[in-house]
């Protein structure tokens, strides 16, 4: 393997090397254009000047050291000062996710109801919302350890006060980075030459007077040794956040909710859903509503429910609920009538409690004139705990068989009896109860991640060729220690035998007639739980805490992600043609990845081994029922890189990565670009590059959940020849070592205009494309059945027969449920990024300061999703404004700042355009097609759009060789709802809105030099 390695990439180097050389020999004498164009539209890249023998620097997106050199990939810079003025939090993530590129970002608002996934409370970037996974996030360049199985990296463990600008690469980078750059890169540049002392502090609220929020931060960096060769820089933080635990805002009362219209059929030419307020869920309550009866006269009981102490009421079906009421199946909503009794979507937490602690030290030495040697480490710890909803139950049963007799039998049970009484079960044998139960606390989600990240390196310059020859060298280790802990999780084994209660009958071995669990009274003596407590769920205010505590528990999972990272890269100009220096960049990696976990046995699925030795499993709690992940692999890397003159404007930049992973295999990335310069005032750039993403460790190794359930058999026949219409199986879900890299092709143009007779402005347009094959996906059980049946060998290799549950003419199935190589994505769109910027004193005489607009939008034309899955529809989710995987059309952002010595202001719009709430909705309010699951008919398919109005302002004062400034930051003044969304639950679009309302913050950052 290693040298079919070596050769394949000698091959690809030598021939990139003998490609630009070839390019740039024909071509006619002519001078070389200048550089006046930068990295960001309106301000230069981090540490370029205007200067021509300014210091050099490598842009994100490429590894070629020139300088000011402008790469052909598009880029944009944040810098300190615009973080600064427009931040809308003490967090970078937040301010980082108002860029229009950055679409269906993984944050707090829309991360918190992640119970089992551990990513409660992460702030992950996600590029052309292609998911986070597909958006590499760097430090200074370099790589992170996860912080997260799914290999996330938490913005939250960056130091965030050391962050001098945030270089954002909107197109594939993985021949310069490797895996993960498909969308694109986000690098965190570090200030690691800053030299004083500087703190920071500030505290924030919501107009509602919730969430409270503070920060504070110090950071100090100095010169040591002699001549001041040596640096040191360290920098501590500390963020809190109180979280808000329900969801106490206007609009989340409104009942805007979507419900099936009960006259629909299949052939009906009128909608299928109705978009309505003032609908609620009637399939719960917090004490318990009884949704079907049996007996006599079924149903007779619907609808009856339990207030505080058990008091028994009926609830009002409006006239317009789904299923009808006097229907077979119990109503899920109604609108009007009892429509408020429900409170689930009140329960659920609007915000996480959130602590953080970071450190983080640097120290370096020049060694020698070209040559500086450097240690750094950082340690970040967060807990983030959430209140993710309450112990929803539907289809609770309560037997009531007996429950007329004297003695009352032990079938009865006795909390429906004591409540309701014989004469209201006359006739009942059983009842079915829905509850969101009150007297249940909240799920949670209580999550620990510990970051360290320590490096060790060199770099410096040597003469080569006669021209300054840039290197370095590092080895880095990370690692991230996780505890993903849920809090109050149901026990289903417990809350079953706790739920049936009975009268204890006379010489049970308890007092007759008093109230005991089931299986501790009846005639079966093996079933007996002594530590069980009958737990009464009819009504709020009458569970015992013992009861609460047998059925309750909190599982919890360990997991320990390591990284280990070594490269060299160095820049060199090795020989110059009548065009110009051609430069080339070269350099290896390697890099390994590890994960181990550990899951207490009471938490783990049950499991059994059936006589193949293949598992067959059962859940113990409601949610949870983890499987511990252990696995490695690592990957082995060589890339080159060359920037070639062509002559007349013209510039050719290539790379090529050949890479070596011990799981995945070989595989090689490049990429070809261009840009075109015929005068200072225009630029075309065009990129065309072949990129992947490979299999993360969740993926490859993951222990999985378990799962049973039955599957429709896709081959069945009405003749039976081909097996029963259905299968049932027992499977649990795992990683796939067998997964190969997702490839990704990807093109940019765009043109970049600086127009010399507006001095200050900028504008760039810039057209972007790019296709997934063999997308990394997680099909259901009945998904593997289906492709299998079309002809997926790979997933007919994922199901088997379980001979020991197996009957004659009923197979039972065996189903390894993992991730498979089968989707497909296509994101196409255009970036727009104008900026202008002008000192004040050029309209008005000896004024002080500078105006600066900026604009920055970004309009998707396609986000085309096929998921692989026979029958499942191709979704195209640009226009659809309803979750975290829809993509607006447009997504924009402008600013306005005003700025001078001794105050600045800035004044933010951001927005979404309005759109769908289901991409393949069809809207119609008569003469409709038939509705389908593909193409589902709705009344109203409109979602509206979005804007938000900030405010930030900065009073500056110096005293002495200090500065301070103080600000006063001011997010959605307007106080706009968020995007609302007719579902039940948290009714609104937590990805693209503000759900906390307005805010506000106030802080004071000081500095001496």
């Amino acid at each position: 393997m290693r040298d079919i390695f070596l050769s394949r990439t000698m091959l690809g180097t030598t021939g990139l090397i003998a490609l630009a050389a070839g390019l740039a020999a024909p071509a006619q004498a002519q001078t070389q254009p200048s550089n006046t164009a930068t990295a960001q539209i309106g301000d230069p890249a981090p540490g370029t000047s205007d200067d021509s023998n300014g210091p050099d620097v490598v842009v994100t997106g490429t590894r070629i050291v020139r300088d000011g050199f402008q790469a052909p990939t598009p880029l944009t810079v944040l810098t300190q000062e615009e973080i600064q003025n427009s931040s809308p939090s003490n967090n970078i993530a937040d301010f980082v996710n108002q860029l229009p590129a950055l679409a269906g970002s993984t944050r707090p608002a829309n991360s918190r109801l992640n119970l089992s996934s551990g990513q409660a409370g992460i702030n992950a970037l996600n590029l052309r919302n292609l998911n986070e996974s597909r958006t590499l996030v760097l430090l200074d360049g370099r790589r992170s350890v996860a912080s997260t199985v799914t290999g996330l990296v938490d913005v939250n463990t960056i130091p965030q006060a050391l962050v001098k600008s945030v270089e954002v690469v909107t197109g594939g980078a993985s021949s310069a980075y490797g895996s993960d750059a498909v969308a694109g890169v986000v690098n965190f540049v570090l200030d690691k030459k800053y030299t004083g002392l500087k703190v920071a502090i500030d505290s924030g609220i919501t107009g509602e007077g919730d969430g409270a929020n503070y920060s504070f931060g110090v950071t100090g960096g100095l010169a040591w040794g002699s001549e001041g060769r040596g640096h040191f820089l360290v920098n501590a933080e500390l963020a809190h956040r109180d979280g808000i635990f329900d969801i106490d805002r206007e609009w989340n009362a409104t009942g805007f909710v979507r419900i099936q219209d009960p006259n629909w059929t299949a052939t009906s030419t009128t909608p299928q859903f109705l978009i309505r307020r003032q609908v609620g869920a009637a399939s719960s309550t917090p004490g318990g509503i009884i949704t079907a009866s049996t007996g006599t006269r079924p149903n007779q009981l619907r609808g009856t429910y339990f207030g505080y102490n058990g008091a028994v009421q009926q609830y009002q079906f409006g006239a317009l609920t789904f299923p009808s009421p006097t229907g077979t199946a119990p109503p899920s909503l109604t609108q009007g009538g009892s429509w408020q009794v429900n409170d689930t979507g009140r329960r659920i937490g609007l915000d996480p409690r959130d602590d953080r602690r970071g450190l983080f030290a640097r120290a370096s030495y020049e060694i020698a004139d070209d040559i500086e040697v450097f240690a750094e480490g950082s340690y970040n710890w967060q807990q983030v705990f959430f209140n993710a909803g309450p112990n929803l139950a539907t289809g609770v049963a309560l037997n009531a068989t007996g429950c007329t007799t004297v003695p009352v039998p032990v079938t009865c049970n006795a909390f429906l009896y004591n409540t309701l009484g014989p004469a209201a079960l006359t006739g009942v044998t059983g009842v079915t109860i829905g509850t969101s139960a009150a007297d249940l606390p909240f799920r949670a989600a209580d999550n620990k991640r510990e970051v360290q990240r320590y490096a060790i390196g060199a770099e410096g310059t040597a003469e080569v060729f006669g021209k300054n020859a840039v290197w370095n060298i590092y080895g880095q280790y990370g690692r991230a220690d996780l505890r993903q802990q849920l809090r109050n999780i149901m026990n289903i084994a417990r809350m079953n035998n706790a739920t049936a209660a009975a009268f204890a009958p006379a010489g049970s071995g308890y007092a007759a007639g008093s109230i005991q669990c089931l299986i501790n009274v009846d005639t079966v003596a093996t079933n007996n739980d002594a530590a069980c407590v009958p737990l009464n769920r009819l009504g709020t205010g009458v569970a015992s805490p013992a009861a609460l505590a047998y059925v309750l528990g909190d599982p919890y999972r360990e997991e320990v992600i390591e990284q280990y990272n070594a490269a060299f890269n160095v820049s060199v100009t090795p020989f110059r043609t009548w065009a110009g220096d051609v430069s080339i960049a070269t350099g290896a990696e390697y890099r390994e990845e590890k994960i181990r976990g550990f899951v207490p046995t009471q938490f783990q699925p049950a499991i059994g081994v059936n006589a193949q030795g293949r598992p067959t499993t059962s859940n113990a709690w409601s949610v949870g029922n983890y499987l511990p992940t252990n696995g490695s692999y690592n990957v082995k890397e060589v890339y080159l890189e060359t920037v070639v003159p062509l002559g007349f404007g013209l510039e050719f930049n290539g790379a090529v990565r050949a890479t070596d992973y011990s799981t995945a295999g070989y595989v090689t990335t490049w990429k070809a670009g261009a840009t075109w310069q015929p005068i200072d005032d225009f630029r075309v750039r065009v990129t065309r590059s072949r990129d992947i993403r490979a299999p993360n460790l969740n993926e490859l190794y993951q222990g999985g959940a378990a799962n049973s359930d039955s599957v429709r058999n896709p081959a069945y026949t009405t003749d039976g020849a081909n097996g029963p219409a259905s299968f049932g199986y027992s499977g649990f879900v795992t990683g796939n070592t067998n997964l190969r890299v997702e490839k990704s092709d990807s093109w940019n143009a765009g043109v970049v205009l600086t127009p010399r007779f507006l001095p200050g402005f900028a504008l760039s347009a810039d057209y972007f494309d790019i296709q997934i094959d063999d997308g990394i996906a997680v099909f259901s059980a009945q998904s593997i059945f289906d492709l299998c049946f079309n002809g997926n060998q790979a997933l007919c290799n994922a199901i088997s027969d379980d001979p020991t549950r197996s009957t004659p003419g009923q197979p039972y199935k065996l189903v390894r449920n993992a991730p498979f190589n089968a989707a497909r994505q296509t994101v196409r769109g255009v970036d727009i990024d104008a900026s202008y910027r002008v000192p004040l004193s050029r309209f008005f005489a000896d004024s002080a300061g500078n105006f600066t607009l900026r604009g920055v939008a970004t309009r998707y034309i396609d986000n085309i999703l096929d998921t692989g899955v026979p029958g499942a529809a191709i979704t195209n989710t640009v226009g659809v404004n309803g979750g975290q995987a829809s993509t607006p059309k447009w997504i924009y952002r402008a600013s306005v700042t005003y700025d001078t010595p001794d105050f600045a202001i800035t004044a933010v719009g951001r927005g979404i355009s309005a759109g769908k709430y289901v991409a393949n909705g069809i809207e119609c309010t008569s003469g409709c097609p038939l509705s389908t699951p593909n193409a589902p008919t709705y009344d109203n398919n409109r979602v509206s759009g979005l804007f938000y109005a900030d405010l930030n302002l900065t009073q500056k004062v110096t005293f002495g060789d200090a500065n301070a400034q103080f600000f006063i930051n001011v997010t959605n003044i307007f106080d706009r709802w968020p995007l609302l969304l007719p579902e039940t639950g948290l009714a609104a679009n937590s990805t693209y809105s503000d759900l906390l309302g307005r805010q506000f913050r106030v802080g004071l950052r000081m500095e001496t030099r």
